[in-house]
């Protein structure tokens, strides 16, 4: 087994995890979850940056203009994708949540043809449509508009097709991202300190270790994805990436016991046979160098 599939596995199994730690701040408003993650998170990356001694690429990133506007607009895509799943999984939609990344890697097709001008495989465009039948099944057949999971697909999209291209590694990324959202982080739990509204105020130490925890709990899944990522063909990472929505869904209808009727399983069927055909075909693509 390669050695990368270990780390990259954990990674996306501890992502698909993420529901139960926000279920124990589901008390908390998502505004101030996401804010306590982005100081937390900072300060925790920072850390082992500095333990590391790496840190000298800070000073020449902040001194290039393309650098920090490409990560100025991809905190700004992590901070939505952040609250609006914070959001998801404390009002129940954690079903909602797992399907945005289950349409993730066809919305990924979609922008690389409308951004990277990539001309996908017949079967690419066969099981994009296959998932557009079923958004449409969700909206017209089930009657709900899967807002959560759109929003959920595409700013995780754009975001990473900004850091393919971007020139820092996963960990002086995100420090990078949490830095550029620091001020505002920062301001917003001032402002609730001062009005004696934060959760950290709220006199519950079993809260204010939990938020603590919101830096590694961020961080320590992507540096093992990192850790995982460069060690693996694409084709296997593709497969792993379905470990986190696919926990996820499991804990919305086992453990949160979310409604999921026939009706609306009909349309995350549709989705998963585009996911069965387009993981199928990129497995087929990659064996083929070997087969020759």
């Amino acid at each position: 087994m390669s050695p990368g599939i270990a780390p990259a596995a954990l990674a996306y199994i501890l992502w698909g995890l993420f529901p139960i730690y926000i279920k124990q701040l589901a008390a908390v408003p998502a505004l101030q979850v996401v804010a306590h993650r982005s100081w937390w998170s900072l300060l925790f990356v920072f850390g082992l940056l500095a333990a590391l001694r790496r840190l000298a690429w800070l000073k020449s990133a902040l001194r290039q203009p393309r650098t920090v506007r490409v990560f100025a607009l991809s905190a700004l895509l992590l901070s939505t994708n952040w609250l609006v799943y914070v959001w998801a999984v404390g009002h129940g939609r954690i079903l909602d949540a797992s399907l945005g990344y289950f349409i993730n890697p066809l919305v990924n097709v979609l922008l690389g043809v409308w951004v990277l001008k990539e001309r996908p495989r017949p079967v690419q465009w066969a099981a994009v449509a296959i998932a557009g039948v079923g958004v449409a099944w969700l909206v017209l057949g089930a009657g709900e508009w899967p807002w959560v999971a759109l929003v959920l697909a595409l700013s995780f999209g754009l975001y990473g097709l900004l850091r393919k291209t971007a020139p820092l590694g996963a960990a002086e990324g995100l420090a990078l991202e949490t830095l550029m959202q620091a001020p505002v982080a920062l301001a917003l739990l001032g402002w609730w300190a001062w009005q004696g509204t934060g959760a950290m105020h709220a006199g519950d130490p079993a809260t204010a270790l939990w938020l603590l925890a919101a830096g590694p709990v961020t961080a320590i899944p992507l540096l093992l994805f990192a850790a995982g990522a460069r060690r693996i063909p694409l084709a296997t990472l593709g497969l792993l990436q379905y470990l986190g929505p696919t926990l996820q869904f499991l804990l919305g209808v086992f453990l949160y016991g979310e409604a999921f009727s026939a009706t609306r399983a009909v349309g995350f069927l549709l989705i998963w046979a585009a996911l069965a055909l387009y993981s199928g075909d990129s497995i087929w693509r990659w064996r083929q160098p070997a087969a020759r």
